[in-house]
């Protein structure tokens, strides 16, 4: 798997584009557990394969609004835009998406390994963010939360996926003061988040922080009959002598000192002045009426006027890409679970509150402690939260989800947001594959097409049961095949392969691509596709216990 990352130039047809290269960028990773990969071609149906979500249980009301899902991040996106119910609902929708990734720096936590090498650790990012570009509306958001161990490598990932003109920032998170033991660099203070937008419609609100009493005491020192006020600058930094910004007001030239005139709307538009008004004005006219207007501070000593400021129409200090002020989880933290990268949901609210609205979509594919969803369902947002491991999911997150649907505690942001509990959501996991390997040769599991549903829908259809290979039935020359998971088009290739030039096939899945249908129609005439249970309940024989069977007694097999 060897390989450092580096920088080139790439030759394509039309030009070259600047990129990043790594050794196997152009294979897939497929994952066989919790540390272990294998490099495979794109083409590998493992790692094409859709997953069913299977639904473990349910907490709350409206449970279907939030969805937890447990296993493997790319396999659970690939499902959420592919699934047709739940591509219905997500397909392009997410309106936030961040990600708290390993960070790769060689340490290693309790709850997960943090030391991959770059070209497994850039595969592994790249091919979760093109499953995210996809579920992402166009005027959403991602923010992936790294340290400076791979946050340059992945920036260039990032615009290789939604391109350098769709970069909006770079957050720096002061998450610590203390100095950090270092014998050859510096003391290391900070985290980033790199954030990016969907396509050019994306964009972020601009939070405001209240002034500092000090700040207020210090610039607010003017006031007259319409409140106190500081003053600002009516000029800015551009010379222009030959236009009408730059011309002299009332005996003052802007341009002897190499700026120009610069009046905002805002006051002009309280005073009575429409747009179209505005629009008509010359920049003089514009401060005639801005003065009229008392807006305009005339200093006792001279010098150039100055605009008015008004304490009351100061929204505050705009937040922008330094956060220092928003402190790590400390061993007294009420919101504190004891999970080793636990983030502070004062952090998490920052990034939803600029980037998202109520009822909007958030959603988190390193689940983790599950910081992303309690903030998220605190603050009215759905949300979904994708954690590969189980004991984490089991430890952390269901218990911490299930007290904020309940209303218990105080921590975090509650007492902030006012949360006093309610909603609900959906726990569900990852399907076991239904491929394996079998001496070098890829096939479908037996579990997954010779089980109690194979037997339960030849039993309903009709076939006479006929265990062979991928086929669980025969009545004539039409052979039935039963999938436990979803019929992809690479998938119904596979099983046309195996039958004989004048036979037809019977595909019966739990969940059918979009287009499968059509295409086994095209290429065997008489062949057909069916969903269970929808095109199975003619007759209601087939046993809803049989339709979502638990897959607890076949993972072994499966995977």
């Amino acid at each position: 798997m060897g390989g450092e990352a580096s920088t080139g130039r790439r030759s394509r047809p039309g030009g070259g584009r600047l990129e990043l290269t790594w050794a196997n960028k152009d294979r897939r990773l497929l994952a066989h557990d919790d540390v272990t990969y294998e490099w495979v071609d794109p083409q590998d149906w493992r790692v094409s394969e859709v997953r069913l979500l299977d639904v473990v249980d349910t907490y709350g009301e409206d449970a279907e609004d939030n969805l937890l899902i447990q296993g493997d991040a790319l396999h659970a996106l690939t499902a959420l835009s592919s699934v047709p119910e739940y591509a219905d609902r997500y397909l392009g929708r997410v309106k936030l998406a961040y990600l708290d990734p390993p960070f790769n720096t060689g340490q290693t936590f309790q709850q997960y390994d943090d030391n991959l090498e770059h070209s497994v650790w850039l595969t592994m990012l790249r091919d979760r963010l093109e499953q995210i570009h996809r579920l992402l509306r166009a005027d959403g958001t991602v923010w992936v939360h790294l340290d400076d161990a791979e946050v340059h490598r992945a920036r260039c990932v990032m615009d290789e996926v939604f391109g350098a003109t769709n970069y909006l920032s770079t957050v720096v998170w002061r998450r610590t003061s203390a100095k950090s033991l270092a014998r050859r660099t510096m003391g290391t203070l900070h985290e980033m988040i790199l954030v990016y937008g969907a396509s050019e419609e994306a964009g972020l609100k601009t939070l405001y922080q209240p002034l500092e009493p000090e700040y207020v005491k210090k610039r607010f020192t003017n006031a007259d009959e319409r409140g106190v006020y500081d003053t600002g600058d009516l000029t800015a930094g551009s010379y222009r002598p030959h236009l009408d910004s730059g011309k002299p007001w009332r005996g003052y030239d802007p341009s002897e000192r190499r700026r120009c005139w610069a009046v905002s709307a805002a006051p002009l538009l309280e005073a009575g002045h429409t747009p179209a008004d505005l629009e008509r004005m010359s920049m003089r006219e514009k401060l005639d009426a801005l003065d009229n207007a008392g807006y305009v501070h005339w200093p006792e000593r001279g010098g150039f006027p100055r605009f008015k400021k008004y304490l009351h129409n100061v929204k505050g200090r705009a937040v922008g890409d330094l956060w220092d002020d928003l402190n790590v989880i400390n061993s007294q933290a009420q919101e504190r679970s004891g999970f080793s990268t636990q983030k502070p949901e004062a952090l998490l609210q920052r990034v939803i509150e600029m980037s998202s609205d109520t009822g909007d979509i958030v959603l988190d594919c390193f689940g983790g402690s599950g910081t992303t969803a309690a903030v998220a369902h605190k603050m009215g947002r759905r949300w979904i939260t994708v954690e590969l491991s189980a004991d984490t999911v089991d430890t952390f997150i269901v218990p911490r989800l299930g007290k904020v649907v309940d209303g218990g505690g105080s921590g975090g942001v509650s007492e902030a947001v006012v949360w006093k509990g309610g909603g609900g959501f959906t726990e569900a996991r990852v399907a076991p594959s239904m491929f394996e390997d079998v001496d070098g040769t890829v096939v479908l599991a037996d579990w997954a097409t010779n089980g109690q549903l194979a037997e339960a829908v030849a039993a309903q259809l009709k076939f006479g049961l006929d265990p062979e290979g991928p086929f669980v039935g025969r009545k004539g020359r039409t052979r039935l095949s039963v999938l436990d998971g979803m019929l992809t088009v690479g998938v119904a290739d596979h099983l046309l392969d195996q039958l004989d030039e004048r036979e037809n096939l019977v595909v019966v899945a739990m969940t059918l691509e979009e287009g499968v249908a059509e295409h086994l129609r095209k290429q065997r005439p008489g062949s057909r596709a069916r969903k269970v249970p929808r095109d199975l309940a003619r007759s209601g024989k087939l046993a809803p216990r049989l339709v979502r069977l638990d897959r607890s007694e076949q993972e072994g097999d499966g995977q």
